[in-house]
């Protein structure tokens, strides 16, 4: 019997859980958080020194909890980024994921290639702000001189790991972390350097890509650590997903991602093509408008929290008595409307009433990630089952829409740590595989995720009455902006 350690490094904390490698049963835990506040503006730093990620960890791994461990997988922000001078120190602050200020770069990138279309074609993915090679462009333009410092790029899995190994020569990711980027392509299986010399301005060295169950290395005291990934790909893995499997996720924002055994080259450019954490891949859909719909219109409503919003959907009926919601609020990605609003359709003297309104935002919410969801069944991926996560998913009102609008069995999975678990699972493949008692091309069997189990039962048909209403109004009011 082994033991492993999967490490999860958000934006806000670190987690660590301990598991037994052969069945991902949860031995031990640990926890600590990392600053997020910043003095200047009261939020998230967009910058962040990556220092403050090993003195978390450090902290979550105190009293012992790493004792018996025999390999520790990585799991930790996505699309951050660690510019490094030629000798490996930080030229800046890391560049974190939720970083907005390089939306103009990515305006210019997208012209620079050719458009969304040409970049779809290089790399699955369109850059937004969020992409480190946006942010490269960024840092290139704005701080000219770190920018020609930069000789050496990781993301933050990569520079952890890089780390727990003593800074080799060797710098290594894995494919889930590489897709992220915007200058790695999951269809070819390399890198595009031409693009992060157009991003940066010059060439820079990028970590070699290994495979899911590959060792990047093992510490002079025989800890052996795993490739690592992105949160995104190890929370996927954690869960336990497989081919027919989604996870739509409910933040502020929405996403929809599904396994699938081929890449996708989406010309329109709401496809991101991702690979996971297993060799397969994994298509993400994003909205820009989930959760935020919901408290704008808690906020209208003047309640105070979700909890009563939801109460009051669930005093209306399916369908919102004909009240429909575009929740366009921040414009929209799904489908690409950049500079549109919000939508309110459907009023009449019956439904004007709270819990209508209170109703159609739910309603609205889950049809906007129900056309999300459209896009990637258009191009072939198989769906039936989906894991609805995020806090939103426990509401009531998210929970007696949701199957009927999707189509299909909805799972809520219990509370955990997901994304370690899946750096954990990785950790145990990547043990395995070293020592010949596991296959590299099959993970460890541990139990996926478990929780409420939805059905659509007799209210499909309802449900896809009120997403005929949703549709019906989207194309009055945006026609032909939707193409699955």
């Amino acid at each position: 019997m082994g033991i492993v350690a999967g490490l999860d490094s958000s934006p806000d904390f670190t987690r660590i859980v301990v598991c037994d490698a052969d069945t991902g049963a949860v031995l031990r835990q640990g926890y600590a958080p990392h600053p997020v506040e910043s003095p200047e503006t009261g939020g998230r730093p967009s910058d962040v020194d990556p220092q403050a990620w090993l003195l978390s960890l450090g902290e979550a791994a105190g009293g012992g909890l790493l004792e018996g461990v025999q390999a520790i997988g990585v799991s930790a922000q996505a699309n951050t980024v660690v510019p490094l001078d030629a000798q490996g120190a930080t030229v800046r602050p890391a560049l974190v994921g939720g970083d907005k200020r390089a939306q103009v770069a990515a305006a210019d990138l997208i012209d620079a290639l050719g458009g969304r279309e040409a970049w779809a074609q290089a790399v699955g993915a369109v850059p937004g702000a969020a992409h480190p090679v946006t942010k490269l462009r960024w840092l290139a333009r704005t701080e000219p001189e770190a920018a020609a410092r930069t000789a050496v790029l990781m993301q933050a899995h990569d520079w952890l790991v890089w780390q727990l190994l003593g800074r080799p020569a060797r710098r290594t990711t894995d494919r889930g972390g590489a897709s992220g980027t915007g200058y790695w392509s999951a269809a070819t299986g390399g890198y595009r350097p031409d693009l992060v010399e157009l991003a940066l301005g010059h060439q820079a060295v990028l970590p070699e890509v290994i495979g899911p169950a590959d060792a990047a290395g093992t510490t002079p005291e025989g800890l052996l650590i795993s490739a690592g990934t992105g949160e995104t790909m190890a929370a996927a893995f954690g869960l336990g997903i497989g081919l027919g499997d989604a996870v739509v996720s409910l933040g502020a924002s929405g996403s929809v991602m599904a396994v699938h055994p081929e890449p996708l080259v989406d010309q329109s450019g709401m496809i991101t093509a991702l690979a996971d954490a297993t060799g397969m891949h994994l298509p993400v859909v994003t909205t820009l408008n989930a959760v935020r719909a919901l408290r704008g219109a808690a906020e209208l409503l003047g309640l105070p929290d979700l909890e009563s919003l939801s109460e009051l959907a669930m005093k209306s009926t399916p369908g919102a008595h004909g009240l429909v919601l575009l929740p366009y609020l921040e414009g929209e990605r799904t489908p690409h409307l950049p500079h549109t609003a919000g939508t309110l359709a459907g009023l009449r003297r019956e439904s004007m009433r709270p819990e209508h309104l209170a109703r159609a935002a739910f309603e609205g919410m889950l049809c906007g990630l129900a056309d999300a969801l459209d896009v990637l069944r258009g191009r072939g991926v198989a769906v039936r089952r989906i894991f609805l996560l995020g806090p939103a998913a426990e509401l009531p009102a998210v929970q007696a829409a949701a199957p009927s609008l999707f189509g299909t069995q909805v799972v809520v999975p219990g509370p955990a740590d997901y994304a370690a678990i899946g750096a954990a699972r990785q950790a145990a493949w990547a043990l395995g595989a070293s020592r010949g008692t596991r296959d590299p091309r099959t993970p460890p069997a541990w139990q996926g995720a478990v929780g409420q189990v939805l059905e659509p039962g007799e209210e499909l048909a309802v449900g896809q009455a009120v997403r005929q209403q949703y549709v019906a109004v989207r194309e009055q009011t945006h026609p032909g902006a939707f193409r699955p």
